[in-house]
């Protein structure tokens, strides 16, 4: 069982100097992936995506990497001359617009910042150099990372939910204990009511026995009990098998609401209603731990 939430941090080197990947993750109904990624790697966030998917199920994903120049790499300044060549055409328009007879000087040129590009910024989308093969190596560190915090919060999520299961096991026992005694003893004052009217003659014994036997329907919550004790086998073996289970785990949740609910309605009896309240509150505590499961 794994959690939801977590993160994660690699590196992986590059000519450049170090690649960083960092990935959150919250809950989410789906995997939902957020990427912020450097220049030179745009139109890569689709990889990212690829990759995740190896490792995750479910989860809203904040993905960032960012490439760290090392300290001895130097980036040099390149002149971008096309920039410089615009430049230099539009002073001389507007040197001739306002019939101003004077010669375009450097310095004019050099009060505009982009006539430089460093190398980083020259670097094309799809030449990366390599970079991406950093990236994607930072990126499984981070998964791995990410992962393993993952499993760790899923192993205390597994034994906060085994302690709500055997609470609602206890709380199943104390019904399917008392449930036969409540249908006996309506069955019973059912019986001594109805006496009196066959003393009168009014009511057939028959008619009597059908009346009893109905009542004792009504009452009789062994079936859902059967079916609450089955989605408990179900729940521990969806928390305990390989694959992610917080789409099952959600769904046998609601199904044993339901079928609390109903041993609660039908049974008519203090004590049993009470221990189903205390069933709903204990589902209610299984319901906020499941929607953190993958």
């Amino acid at each position: 069982m794994h959690s939801m939430t977590g993160f994660g941090r690699g590196s992986a080197p590059h000519a450049r100097g170090t690649v960083t990947a960092e990935i959150r993750t919250v809950n989410g109904r789906f995997l939902e992936t957020k990427t912020r990624l450097p220049r030179a790697l745009a139109g890569r966030d689709a990889d990212v995506e690829r990759l995740l998917r190896t490792r995750l199920d479910r989860g809203n994903a904040t993905v960032n990497v960012v490439v760290e120049a090392a300290e001895t790499v130097e980036v040099p300044l390149r002149v971008n001359p096309d920039a410089a060549r615009a430049y230099g055409r539009l002073l001389r328009e507007l040197a001739d617009a306002a019939g101003v007879e004077t010669p375009i000087s450097l310095d004019q040129i050099l009060r505009y910042a982009d006539v430089f590009t460093t190398a980083a910024e020259d670097d094309a989308p799809t030449g990366d150099d390599g970079l991406w093969d950093a990236a994607a190596a930072a990126l499984d560190a981070a998964l791995a990372d990410l992962v393993a915090m993952r499993a760790q919060e899923g192993q205390a999520l597994h034994a906060d939910l085994s302690r709500q299961l055997a609470d609602l096991d206890a709380a199943l026992a104390r019904v399917e204990a008392r449930a036969p005694l409540r249908v006996d003893e309506s069955r019973a004052r059912l019986a001594e009511r109805l006496s009196e009217l066959v003393g009168e003659g009014r009511v057939s014994p028959e008619r009597i026995e059908q009346e009893i036997a109905l009542v004792a329907d009504r009452l009789d919550v062994t079936e859902e009990c059967v079916r609450l004790r089955a989605h408990l086998t179900f729940f521990r073996e969806a928390m305990d098998g390989a694959e992610p289970s917080g789409r099952r785990l959600g769904f046998l949740v609601q199904e044993m609401g339901r079928e609390v609910n109903t041993i609660g309605s039908k049974a008519n009896d203090p004590d049993i209603q009470h221990t189903a309240v205390g069933m709903k509150e204990t589902l209610e505590k299984i319901r906020e731990q499941v929607a953190n499961v993958e």
